[in-house]
């Protein structure tokens, strides 16, 4: 397990005209299930599809119509409420949620307000600086995904797609346990990433399979610590949602804007409205979308078509049994079994494939040389040319055949490069090319010495200057390098540089 030695981070403080004010973020993360067929339906989930071909009558609510529930979307609800360490309900059910939007053919959706499939659980999310925050799950449920209306078609009709309608969701509540926006995106960071190794859910916030509702309010300074002690809300300010946020980048600059929005109405005398906001990027405002409804707005009660959920200890434990090692515990075990730094190990671990790919490469190797080799230079590449780790055309076979050639003085980190660079963009193997094209590097020392010898003779005034100033022998290693075409041992060549003038 990870060794928590973080600090708490700050808050994030922002100041007005009056006072000084902190955040209190909390947020609710609809995430996609990965599964190829819908919650209660057999339609399927893929994106892209052609407008409307993906609709069972369950999905658009055809007379007669009942839902029956899909279990591997159970399971993968299980699956997460365990990777973010939660209680898993043994009995939970499925509620009504009545309101009337077009790309909602029932009239309703189905969720879980009374008795959600997962409870109360924590993510640690860490800021990078040596400060991580722990940030409490309140619940995790299921519901049903709306389909999506069209509105820049046609100037006098707006269009519905009900593709995603139908789609299971797990709605991930927090507790107001955020305190400023780039804890927030790091937040997301992490759900995101430990859902990715699950499998739960692909995480792409693109396509709208990952997307949040961020609630932000204000307090003075001391004020949230009183909250903490008492879980008294009059201690905080009115919060806002902003609604349907899938950009990292837009969700900090959302609540920074929406912060400050509630300052200037509070230090102007007003009262902020409890609300549900949209954030225009354009102009860099929120802007009301309606006023923020209760559980009793909808109308809620137990769906009438569906028995409650009941599962049993021993298929959460079999579930359990089959985790994959999550983020937080390969990062300890990259730092412990590779000696990598908190920031290589981090690097490493942010997405599932680029791990796998690491581990392939430092098997057996030196993790070190191997981590170095795998950030640098491949991620490097791969983020100049706007590609990731799945795209590489470097394999993980490859690269280690490079780090072995380097680890046995067959060539220099010179050549190396030059060597990577000849693997990345024609292919082959490492140690073939380097012995078809003459890479390997000279450890001869007897043609090493000649080569010095012969430049020694040729520059005694620099000799003279190199004993007064031995930093200046670096140029004799230079000109070394340079006749043997980069091909000398580097090592070789300082020992002698360092012997033939006595520095």
């Amino acid at each position: 397990m990870l060794d928590l030695t973080y600090e708490m981070p700050k808050p994030k403080t922002i100041a007005g005209a009056k006072h000084d004010w902190e955040l209190v973020i909390g947020m609710e993360v609809h995430a996609q299930v990965s599964s190829n067929a819908k919650l209660f339906s057999g339609a399927s989930t893929q994106f892209g599809a052609e407008p409307n071909s993906n609709v069972a009558f369950v999905d658009a609510a055809m007379p007669g119509m009942l839902p029956v529930i899909n279990e591997y979307c159970v399971e993968q609800a299980v699956r997460t409420g365990l990777g973010l360490k939660a209680d898993i309900n043994l009995k939970s059910a499925f509620d009504r949620k009545n309101y009337f939007y077009p790309d909602l053919p029932q009239g309703y959706q189905i969720s879980q307000l009374y008795h959600p499939i997962v409870g109360e659980g924590e993510v640690l999310v860490e800021m990078g600086d040596g400060t991580a925050r722990m940030v409490r799950i309140e619940r995790i449920h299921m519901e049903q995904d709306a389909g999506k209306s069209i509105h820049d078609m046609d100037p006098h009709m707006s269009f519905v797609d009900l593709n995603r309608t139908g789609v299971c969701l797990m709605e991930i509540v927090s507790r107001p346990d955020i305190r400023g926006p780039e804890e927030a995106a790091a937040y997301i960071a992490k759900l995101r990433q430990i859902m990715r190794y699950l499998g739960t859910c692909d995480g792409n916030m693109q396509n709208g399979n990952l997307r949040a509702d961020v609630n932000v309010s204000i307090c003075l300074p001391g004020a949230y610590e009183k909250y903490q002690e008492t879980q008294d809300f009059s201690h905080l300010g009115t919060r806002c949602e902003i609604k349907n946020m899938n950009s990292m980048r837009f969700i900090q600059q959302a609540i920074e804007v929406e912060a400050r929005r509630q300052i200037a109405i509070v230090e102007a005398g007003g009262e902020v409205e409890q609300e549900t906001r949209l954030y225009d990027p354009d102009k860099g405002e929120t802007r009301s979308m309606r006023s923020k409804e209760e559980a009793h707005d909808y109308r809620y009660f137990p769906d009438p078509d569906l028995l409650p959920l009941e599962i049993e200890q021993a298929w959460v434990d079999d579930i359990a049994a089959r985790l994959p090692e999550l983020p937080d515990d390969k990062k300890a075990r990259f730092i412990k079994d590779f000696g990598l730094t908190d920031y290589d190990a981090s690097v490493l671990t942010a997405e599932v494939e680029s791990a796998a790919y690491f581990e392939e490469v430092a098997k057996g190797r030196n993790g070190k040389l191997a981590a170095n080799w795998v950030i640098n230079e491949l991620f490097g590449r791969l983020k100049k040319e706007d590609h990731d780790i799945t795209d590489s055309p470097v394999s993980p076979a490859q690269l280690g055949g490079i780090i072995d050639l380097i680890s046995s003085d067959a060539i220099s980190g010179k050549i190396a490069k030059d060597l990577f660079e000849i693997v990345y963009t024609e292919g082959g193997d490492p140690a073939q090319i380097v012995e078809d094209r003459g890479m390997k590097q000279v450890t001869d020392t007897g043609a090493i010495e000649a080569a010095l010898d012969e430049i020694i003779a040729a520059n005694s005034a620099q000799v003279e200057k190199a004993k007064v100033n031995p930093k200046l022998a670096g140029w004799f290693v230079g000109q070394v390098m340079k006749a043997t075409g980069g091909k000398a041992n580097p090592k070789a060549v300082n020992e002698l540089v360092s012997k033939k003038l006595g520095s």
